[in-house]
């Protein structure tokens, strides 16, 4: 589970009421019966919510110092980007299930591209937030023991950390708009739409998305979030981004407000000033009610409508964002 952080550690952010945290544009409460409506859908809806063949994967490479710009997408939100030869890997989850227990729980549709000890030596670490699919006590152990990068977290985040054994010089809490400068690379922690929590507590800690930008280049992360007018401010203060990594599936009408459609994932993009653009947060747990391929099939269709430059891998898959890969459609009829 973690730990609950100490309050007055958070009392630096305006988003802390001494107890927990807030959205700057709040999110609206699911009707009282929403939750037998989402179980009867659970159990008799039609839609196919894992693919029907294997997901291919793809076994990346990696080079002694690394690239100017690339990104290699395990599956989920799991992502290494490798910017100006320093190496940021984000929301690492390893684990078979994204769950307090590996018997029950999401489990994983494909396997990863790699095994943990085989990841290249590590510049950072970073995380949106406690989510299980997010944070994985399995792999930030490993992490803390087979490498030597700091860990990157919102508030509060880090006591999860600490409680897990990660040496406290190991851990960067930052509340949005702060920021760290970690070999050479300068992290900002940015506002997100969200809500945090392990077990019964929510929003003890926060929740939030990421600036990474080196001397030339600029990367952004959404991590898990509802549309919001901030997007617009973060590409105004931090843009433009050759790249995002922008969170397109778990989307319900059930939840609009905490993860958005893939229309909206566009509509991100373009708020940021972003470059080119690939999907994250879909294709290896099923945590909503959509079907598997309905997130990629919808960006897809409306990236090509509103003339966004978009790069869909197969996990592993490395993305050259000077020359990204061509759309070729390898998840249709899975």
């Amino acid at each position: 589970m973690g730990a609950r952080p100490d309050p007055e550690s958070l009392r630096r952010s305006p988003r802390f009421d001494g107890r927990i945290f807030h959205n700057s544009t709040p999110s609206s409460v699911m009707p009282p019966d929403s939750a037998r409506k989402i179980f009867r859908e659970m159990v008799f809806g039609k839609e196919k919510r894992r693919p029907e063949a294997p997901v291919p994967i793809v076994t990346p490479s990696f080079d002694a110092r690394g690239r100017q710009l690339e990104a290699v997408w395990f599956g989920h939100a799991s992502t290494l980007v490798e910017i100006e030869g320093r190496r940021v890997l984000i929301d690492p989850v390893w684990s078979l299930r994204c769950s307090p227990s590996q018997t029950v729980g999401p489990k994983r549709l494909h396997p990863m591209p790699l095994a943990l000890g085989e990841l290249p030596v590590l510049d950072a670490v970073v995380i949106s937030h406690d989510h299980y699919d997010h944070l994985d006590m399995a792999t930030v152990i490993a992490l803390a023991e087979g490498q030597s990068a700091p860990f990157l977290v919102p508030l509060g985040v880090g006591a999860h950390l600490r409680h897990w054994k990660v040496p406290p010089e190991r851990i960067i809490e930052l509340d949005w708009n702060e920021e760290a400068t970690v070999a050479g690379l300068r992290l900002v922690a940015t506002e997100a739409r969200h809500f945090s929590g392990r077990g019964f507590t929510r929003n003890e800690t926060l929740w939030g998305s990421w600036v990474i930008a080196g001397e030339r280049h600029r990367v952004f992360y959404t991590g898990d979030t509802g549309y919001f007018p901030g997007f617009a401010e973060i590409g105004g203060q931090h843009g433009p981004f050759d790249l995002t990594l922008i969170q397109i599936g778990a989307y319900s009408p059930y939840w609009p407000d905490i993860h958005m459609t893939p229309e909206e994932a566009v509509r991100t993009h373009f708020d940021v000033r972003g470059g080119l653009l690939i999907p994250v947060h879909w294709a290896t747990f099923n945590l909503a009610l959509h079907a598997w391929r309905e997130p990629v099939d919808r960006i897809w269709r409306h990236a090509k409508e509103q003339e966004a430059s978009l790069a869909i891998p197969r996990p592993g898959e490395r993305v050259d964002v000077t020359a990204p890969l061509e759309v070729d459609g390898w998840w249709q009829g899975l």
